[in-house]
């Protein structure tokens, strides 16, 4: 992308429109250690900068002046927020802004000041954006479904701007796609949390509980599900530990896990019996010797939370 798309990429000092000002330099002192060799385009659209922004000037020059600094340094904070500015004053197309965004971000996508000026942008248009935000952010998603910056800025738009009717079910897609994927379950129970439309952790708690333990089941070693399933307990690890559902899944090994404990017998060990916690308990009492007073009072306490 040219820098300087507005003006044909001539230099400043050679336009009209800039001769009225006095670039002002970069003050690194009177004997800079080591001076940063800038390239000669970005030296000079900083100065130029710096005397405009000195000046306070809001004005359409100012806002071409900021767009040709973005596109040379994406992340300079001063630059984006007096553009803020400027765009305020000059009461500008805040439509045209997110096109602007657009482009910056075909290339900077995890720009924190890009992401932050976009939130600022949208807040302003209001309930018109929301449907092309949501759906601008399920294309990134779709190319990087990690993507920090993407989710942050989804969630914002959902309590900002509204959404939640279909959040639920875009989560559901995602994990039919993959169910290992971390960052859909984290929007699942922000979803299911904060939705208006659900009714909140305790109402939903039930069918996520079914969901998430027949995830469980189709990926034992998938550990999403498995913290999702305490999220779903938050404060309540009582109503979790006495759960009939979430026992069975929990005290149901695999044969792998059982052939795994047995392998590990001795010939001092008490035969395998159908309680696998405490056959565990019996066999680590053996086989770590160092902290053998430890498993046996692991073995106690399961003794006493049968009764």
């Amino acid at each position: 992308m040219d820098s300087r798309e507005d003006d044909g990429g001539e230099p400043l000092s050679r336009m009209a429109e800039w001769r009225d000002v006095t670039p002002l330099p970069q003050d690194d002192g009177p004997n800079p250690v080591v001076p940063i060799a800038y390239k000669e385009e970005f030296r000079e659209t900083m100065d130029y900068f710096r005397a405009i922004y000195k000046a306070d000037e809001r004005s359409p020059r100012a806002l071409r002046l900021t767009r040709r600094a973005i596109h040379l340094n994406p992340g300079n904070y001063t630059v984006w927020h007096f553009r803020r500015l400027v765009l305020e004053a000059l009461n500008a197309d805040l439509d045209e802004e997110l096109d602007f965004l657009q482009r910056i971000a075909n290339s900077n996508s995890k720009n924190y000041q890009l992401w932050h000026h976009r939130r600022w942008v949208v807040d302003r248009l209001g309930a018109n954006a929301r449907a092309k935000e949501l759906n601008l952010i399920k294309k990134i998603l779709s190319i990087d479904a990690k993507n920090y910056h993407a989710w942050s800025h989804r969630q914002w738009v959902l309590q900002a701007l509204g959404g939640w009717e279909d959040e639920l079910d875009y989560c559901q897609q995602l994990l039919e796609e993959d169910i290992f994927n971390n960052s859909a379950w984290n929007q699942r129970y922000f979803v299911v949390t904060r939705s208006p439309y659900l009714g909140g952790l305790k109402a939903m708690r039930a069918s996520e509980v079914r969901y998430t333990v027949e995830a469980i089941l189709a990926n034992p070693n998938n550990e999403c599900p498995w913290r999702y399933l305490q999220g779903l307990y938050k404060d309540d690890i009582k109503a979790l530990v006495n759960d009939p559902e979430i026992s069975s899944v929990c005290l149901k090994p695999c044969h792998e896990f059982r052939d795994s404990v047995v392998a590990l017998r001795t010939s001092d060990t008490d035969p395998l019996g159908p309680d696998l916690s405490m056959a565990i308990c019996d066999i680590l009492e053996h086989v770590d010797s160092l902290r053998a007073s430890y498993w046996i009072w692991r073995k106690n306490k399961l003794s006493v939370a049968a009764v």
